[in-house]
């Protein structure tokens, strides 16, 4: 990822909506959500998630695909791995503890199983 695609990513993150629909299309994994879920689980109207949609789709964070008469958005992981690998490219060095505490058993990636009643699971 160069730097001009994360400073898209970061900006399109940096929006309170915007950053709890990337975090819930995670939680969802590949299958997605159709856009009138997001815009009822968020509690805004469906233009203002549609505005929000489109910020995270052309920052490349999300992708979408049509459903019957529904459009699905399902979270990049590729885009997400490469804004978290650009973060981290240079960290380290001479910083080992730093790489150490991103790595650790209890860190973002939880099992089924340690996730709580209130996530959503696809």
């Amino acid at each position: 990822m160069d730097e001009r695609q994360a400073l898209t990513s970061f900006a399109a993150l940096s929006q309170e909506t915007r950053l709890a629909i990337v975090r819930t299309l995670v939680v969802a994994g590949p299958d997605g959500l159709a856009a009138g879920f997001i815009a009822e689980r968020m509690g805004v109207s469906p233009s203002n998630v549609s505005f929000h949609l489109k910020e995270l789709e052309r920052s490349g964070l999300i992708t979408q695909r049509r459903e019957s008469r529904s459009i699905v958005y399902s979270a990049s992981y590729d885009a997400l791995a490469d804004l978290v690998k650009f973060l981290m490219e240079d960290c380290c060095a001479g910083h080992p503890m730093i790489r150490e505490g991103v790595q650790r058993p209890d860190g973002c990636c939880k099992t089924d199983v340690a996730r709580s009643e209130g996530d959503i699971v696809a």
